[in-house]
């Protein structure tokens, strides 16, 4: 039986999205001053499978087209987990980081060629205190958590594009580093928290993987999150691992819960809105993917 897992073609989905996407991508609205301060957002990443899964690419890209298009993206993965804090290449022709295995060859082929972010990348640094400076890597490209969703999101790679590191999983540290960013949203940069509602790999089981079965644990988790995200309670999500039913099966290890608190953290004030943008499942685990305004 065919499904996201085992495409008779991989990538053949992706190359449909294009094909009927890559006009509304051109016409897209530049962001512009007047238009006021970007969301940040906390989005559900996936993997190569998004490439052939047209629902979770329509919602990506339909996400995308609610709001200008930016002038820069800076996106926070789970998946580059370093301290001290550290920033991507600013070469967007920079080789893409390909950290995942047992997928189709086409997959190890993709690029997301972007313009050079060197702009970006001075501005950042010049967020950062003097005691916490950033290390610029120039090597580093953009991992999965960063360059799949965008790679669909935003097809055309117009926009410059930095990955900052995760230095820490504290919740009140990247809540604060959330803060040192918000000013960014205000020139048209949109800060993204990249990692995945409930991530409980390690208890995933075949009917989960390839039939969606929905473990109580995920959906007990999802459900908690969203209540706390409704009433903008940071404390409680904040204190996951000792509140959040479902623990510790929907995060065995935490990397795709905590970019949740950079994208909250950059928000426009203390009771911002956060909206839910996609939800649903896939693998078993809650996609929910959130913006904050």
């Amino acid at each position: 039986m065919e499904s996201i897992w085992t495409p008779e073609i991989p990538g053949k989905a992706f190359e449909e999205f294009l094909a009927q996407n890559l006009g509304a991508a051109q016409s897209q609205k530049n962001w512009e001053p007047g238009d006021g301060p970007l969301p940040s957002l906390y989005l559900s990443h996936g993997a190569p499978p998004v490439f052939d899964d047209r629902e979770w690419m329509d919602d990506f890209f339909r996400w995308a087209q609610s709001f200008p298009k930016p002038r820069a993206i800076l996106i926070v993965s789970a998946h580059w987990e370093s301290a001290p804090l550290a920033l991507s290449t600013p070469h967007g022709r920079a080789g893409l980081v390909y950290d995942f295995g047992g997928f189709a060859d086409v997959y190890y082929t993709m690029r997301y060629d972007t313009p050079d972010a060197f702009d970006l990348a001075a501005k950042i640094a010049a967020l950062m205190p003097e005691s916490e400076p950033v290390h610029q890597s120039n090597s580093r490209g953009l991992d999965h958590g960063a360059w799949v969703p965008l790679k669909v999101m935003y097809p055309l790679g117009d926009v410059p594009v930095m990955q900052m590191s995760m230095p820490t999983h504290d919740p009140e540290k990247l809540l604060e580093l959330g803060r040192r960013l918000k000013p960014l949203r205000d020139e048209g940069v949109l800060v993204i928290g990249s990692g995945f509602m409930v991530h409980g790999l390690r208890h995933a089981t075949h009917e989960m993987l390839f039939f969606n079965k929905i473990p109580a644990w995920s959906q007990e988790f999802d459900a908690w999150a969203d209540e706390a995200l409704k009433r903008g309670d940071i404390d409680t999500l904040a204190n996951y691992k000792t509140t959040a039913p479902g623990m510790p099966y929907a995060h065995p290890t935490v990397e795709h819960f905590t970019p949740l608190f950079v994208a909250l953290g950059a928000a426009s004030s203390p009771d911002a809105k956060i909206t839910t943008a996609i939800n649903g499942y896939r693998f078993g685990f809650s996609r929910r993917s959130i913006e904050v305004a």
